[in-house]
């Protein structure tokens, strides 16, 4: 049943077994895999069924270090969360993420990909993809063959591409039926309260932008409310332990992670016009859409003492630009898909009057080098001095706003640089081509085409030790027996997937937990 909390009488208790804040994918999950439990749950989301800019304004923040995406603007706050933008990347993290690495400080997860394998497969279904296969040899055909790069140092992998499920609006109807699942939207948790010693939650205090308050109690609680978002809320519960819950040792929102991605000036030259990057560019395999890209190998990250990275080929067919040429290629798509759009003549006319232009794309295009630009996505090393903490300002709920600090190292920038040079060696290797570099690579404008994945990450890592992380392997907040935590903010390093998939394939394996704890 859906309901919304701005109903619920004020000072008014609601009572259930399992409690999940928040309803983006990590949370959606995990109610999927309650339905039909033998336990109540009640799902709380911020948000309503579509977005509200007074709810929405919640997110404002402040940010220092890197010029950040706003804080209100890389996530959003309804039911379905940031679902609701989601581009729909998928592939689980690499195994050797998940390893401690000794080059890499505070890198390792309490478990290996093997551990998360099974619900891996699992989550495949929940974001509507194809076979749980990943390699590229389960995807190339002669039409779409990976580059022929020798030796041991590069190999093409691929990502699935989800359609991409809107998680609210995929499972709304399932949920909303469920007998069992009471979802109050509108809900916004401000403060967590506990015992006496912090060892066991007792209730939430629940309000509404109207000004409605309430309370909700239950045995088991699931924090679910995004990267930066879960260490806010253990911040601002600090009315038994003062430096927030789980903060003991000073770890709660540190660690604060994102993907960085860089359209690097080097330009990549394929030296036979013949090969094709067919299958670095999307394309559906057996109904399943997917795109290839280039990563190093393990052996390789090891010898070079690297963090990873994936490197995206965008072929540049047309060295120089025209109307003509532009108009020459809106043709050549109009062709493809069987329609002719109401600029056709106009087109037309354009490409007449540069023949001499679009001839010679057409030239470079069939009989000179294929020129390849490149997108590098890199895994920052894990940094306890990038940080969500509280700023001295509200929001209309009267909770201290967020303040996040993000810069990377200059070990992450020489890794880039590194990474982009170990392709250069590779293509060189093969005889495929030669790689332009920039003229000073080691100039910081190198970084000037930077942007963020806003795949918020790391703020409550996963560790068996207390004193080096939030929670443990199974999510559970150490020294609380009733509180777990649930998505990307649980990362202890981050790989350059997308997060969304890796999200679903933990809640999911939390959802197992919780059932055998309930049992």
């Amino acid at each position: 049943m859906l309901v919304d909390a701005r109903t619920v009488a004020q000072d008014g208790s609601i009572e259930a077994d399992v409690c999940i804040i928040g309803a983006g994918a990590a949370g959606i999950t995990l109610a999927r895999e309650f339905i039909g439990q033998p336990f109540s749950v009640c799902l709380l989301e911020s948000g309503g069924l579509n977005y509200e800019a007074q709810t929405q304004a919640l997110y404002q923040g402040k940010t220092s270090g890197l010029p950040y995406t706003p804080l209100d603007a890389c996530r959003l706050r309804y039911f379905g969360g940031s679902t609701n933008h989601w581009g729909g990347l998928c592939r689980p993290l690499d195994e050797l993420d998940f390893e401690a690495r000794p080059w890499i400080p505070h890198s390792g997860w309490p478990f290996g990909k093997a551990e998360l394998d099974p619900f891996y497969r699992r989550a495949q279904s929940i974001c509507q993809l194809g076979p749980y296969a990943y390699e590229a040899e389960a995807w190339q055909s002669k039409e779409r063959p990976p580059l022929p790069l020798v030796g041991d140092r590069m190999v093409s992998r691929v990502f699935q591409n989800s359609p991409p499920t809107r998680f609210g609006q995929a499972y709304r109807e399932e949920i909303r039926r469920a007998l069992n699942i009471r979802t109050l939207l509108h809900a916004n948790v401000v403060n967590i309260e506990t015992n006496a010693t912090a060892s066991a939650v007792t209730r939430l205090r629940v309000a509404s932008l109207d000004g409605k308050r309430f309370w909700v109690r239950a045995r088991q609680f699931i924090l679910a409310t995004g990267g930066i978002e879960n260490a806010r809320l253990l911040l601002l519960s600090n009315q038994v332990q003062r430096t927030g819950l789980g903060n003991q040792h000073d770890l709660v929102g540190r660690y604060f992670a994102d993907h960085v991605y860089l359209f690097s000036r080097n330009v990549v030259a394929l030296s036979n016009p013949r090969l094709t990057t067919g299958l670095y560019e999307t394309h559906t395999v057996r109904k399943t859409p997917v795109v290839a890209y280039l990563t190093p190998t393990p052996s390789a990250l090891r010898r070079e003492r690297l963090a990873n990275y994936s490197l995206w080929l965008y072929p540049q067919f047309w060295s120089k630009y025209s109307e003509g040429i532009g108009s020459f290629r809106a043709i050549l798509k109009d062709l493809r898909h069987g329609r002719l759009t109401e600029d056709f003549g106009q087109h037309v006319a354009n490409v007449m009057t540069d023949l001499d232009g679009v001839a010679g794309a057409i030239y470079r295009r069939l009989f000179g080098p294929l020129q390849l630009k490149l997108e590098y996505c890199a895994e920052l090393e894990p940094n306890p001095d990038n940080r969500v903490s509280l700023s001295h300002e509200r929001d209309n709920l009267g909770q201290q706003r967020v303040q996040l600090h993000f810069r990377m190292s200059e070990r992450d920038r020489l890794n880039m640089q590194r990474g982009v040079r170990l392709l250069g060696l590779e293509v060189g290797r093969a005889g495929l081509g030669r790689m332009k570099l920039d003229e000073d690579a080691d100039n910081p404008l190198w970084l000037q085409a930077m942007r963020f994945g806003d795949h918020n990450m790391g703020t409550t890592r996963m560790h068996q030790d207390p004193r080096r992380g939030v929670v443990d392997a199974d999510c559970r907040v150490h020294g609380i027996s009733n509180l777990y935590i649930a998505g990307s903010s649980v990362f202890p390093t981050y790989g350059y997937a997308n997060p969304t998939f890796t999200i679903v394939a933990l809640a999911v394996r939390l959802a197992d937990h919780v059932k055998r704890v309930m049992a």
